[in-house]
């Protein structure tokens, strides 16, 4: 670690993990600042429109330190538009840290390490952004659960019935369930969870059914959750 490694950060926070196959979790959060994209239902928008806070690797792991033995999810924003992100998986892992990544599909996952957890969250036509997706991570998806079973998921985003249908048809298309895990989730306030829950069960989709435990825990706060 050099003293020239810095991240923008957006926040900082030790929470419940919300979402994935690891919800319900004790988490470290590490929400990096900058996104490439620009979806319509995004929560985070702070991430892009705030100034961000630079802070050195060593900074970053001291904060997550504070927090032992705990599950650390490094987010966005989007964490692959900053390079440096990468030496920060490293370092985490050296420590023994199991380590998710939550990216938007858009960046290469081929050159995050193996060990981590990486939550790709494939945008839907119902996003604004289905055109971004690099089409080459289903692949390196599958080649990084063959090596280590469970470290890629694939999230989606649900704002409606058609994206349902095109979810589902990428699903069977690409045999997704039969390499890692597949959550849908529905975008809050545009799909209730009861209608995607009968869509599934119709279709027997052998997906997970994925509601953010943080927004019911807190569902007065936006951030810092």
């Amino acid at each position: 670690m050099t003293a020239l490694q810095y991240l923008n950060i957006s926040e900082l926070f030790y929470s419940i993990q919300g979402e994935s196959t690891y919800a319900g979790l004790p988490c470290v959060f590490i929400r990096l600042a900058g996104c490439n994209l620009r979806c319509g239902y995004c929560d985070a928008r702070y991430t892009y429109e705030e100034a961000p806070t630079a802070m050195d690797l060593a900074a970053i792991l001291a904060f997550v330190d504070k927090y032992p033995e705990v599950l650390v999810e490094i987010t966005g924003g989007e964490p692959l538009v900053q390079t440096n992100v990468h030496p920060l998986i490293e370092l985490l892992l050296a420590r023994g840290r199991t380590v998710l990544l939550e990216t938007n599909g858009s960046w290469p996952i081929d050159k995050v390490a193996r060990e981590a957890i990486v939550i790709m969250d494939i945008k839907t036509p119902g996003s604004g952004m289905v055109e971004a997706f690099a089409t080459d991570n289903i692949a390196y998806a599958r080649a990084r659960n063959s090596i280590i079973q469970g470290t890629c998921e694939f999230k989606f985003v649900l704002t409606d019935q058609n994206d349902y249908h095109w979810a589902r048809d990428l699903v069977h298309r690409h045999n997704l369930s039969q390499s890692g895990p597949v959550l849908f989730s529905p975008a809050r306030g545009q799909v209730s969870p009861l209608d995607l829950a009968t869509w599934i069960l119709q279709d027997q989709l052998a997906v997970r059914l994925q509601l953010q435990l943080h927004t019911l825990i807190w569902p007065q706060l936006s951030r810092g959750v």
